[in-house]
């Protein structure tokens, strides 16, 4: 495996110093240097393209978790391996008796040793878990491909790739008002109405939108007119295809849906619909806000 240090591919400091770093510094590193490096600005570099993946995998292993604890394991380990290849030095072997090394053979763990077998089961956890991570970012490239397909009213997406099952998708949008929603939150949420197989965001300055492809059809049904999100920033939940719709028993104020929005929800008049439900949305959670308050 290359010895990448991601967080010198980010712009960030490395070692105990970068292990310590919040999510939030790492994603604004990573803005920033994509902001730099996208191959937009710069054209005429054939190798701009793979620099700019390069950025985009290194955030990717850093903003997992389970990817993260791995590598700074490593990071530990080869720092380690350093400092004692600093103090067993030939100058200090020469000084041991041989009497003192037959003493000690049995006995005897060699840390240089220690220290690679060490590197190498970390290396093959962390290995494991780059996988993972690629197949992931595989996977959420062919659901994008497909929604925007989907945008555009191309049918199937007009060429390879996964085939995505309508029936299984939900649209979500919210206004960026207080808060925002990440995929990870998104995908917490909607847990709660079955298993939850990818969650892409698609947001812009003031409105965050995004779908969520569920395991199967009832979990869409389950979640239809029922999930509203967080009640300082209530979601806009509408399923791709048509369903029954679920009678809501969270919000206090009924959200009507009539062909436009049951039916095919990509079209002209669609946001200027949901920006005004979304609106009464927001209000009605501001007055439940307000009564609980007096409460």
């Amino acid at each position: 495996m290359d010895e990448i240090d991601h967080y010198e591919v980010l712009g960030l400091i490395s070692g105990e110093e970068g292990s310590i770093l919040t999510e939030k510094e790492i994603s604004k590193a990573y803005r920033k240097k994509a902001l730099e490096l996208h191959p937009d600005k710069h054209l005429n570099d054939p190798n701009a393209p793979a620099r700019f993946q390069k950025l985009q995998f290194s955030y990717e292993i850093l903003k997992d978790q389970k990817a993260r604890k791995e590598f700074d394991e490593l990071l530990k380990v080869r720092r380690e391996k350093q400092a004692r290849s600093k103090q067993y030095d030939s100058k200090r072997r020469r000084m041991m008796s041989d009497l003192e090394e037959r003493e000690r053979a049995a006995a005897y763990v060699d840390p240089e040793k220690k220290a690679k077998d060490e590197e190498e089961r970390i290396m093959k956890k962390l290995s494991e878990e780059i996988a993972r991570i690629r197949a992931m970012m595989a996977k959420k490239s062919e659901v994008e491909k497909q929604v925007r397909s989907e945008n555009v009213g191309s049918g199937n997406g007009g060429g390879g790739g996964v085939e995505l099952d309508r029936s299984k998708v939900l649209n979500v949008s919210w206004e960026k008002v207080v808060s925002d929603y990440t995929a990870s939150r998104l995908r917490e949420l909607f847990e709660e109405f079955g298993e939850v197989e990818d969650v892409v965001i698609r947001s812009s300055k003031k409105k965050g939108r995004g779908i969520v492809v569920m395991a199967s059809k009832e979990g869409v049904v389950a979640a239809t007119g029922v999930m509203i999100g967080d009640l300082s920033n209530p979601l806009l939940v509408l399923p791709l295809e048509p369903v029954n719709p679920v009678p809501s028993v969270r919000a206090q104020e009924p959200v009507e849906q009539d062909e436009a929005l049951r039916g095919n929800i990509i079209g002209a008049g669609f946001q200027a619909r949901e920006d005004s439900i979304l609106e009464k949305m927001r209000k009605a959670a501001e007055r439940q806000k307000a009564a609980k308050k007096e409460e």
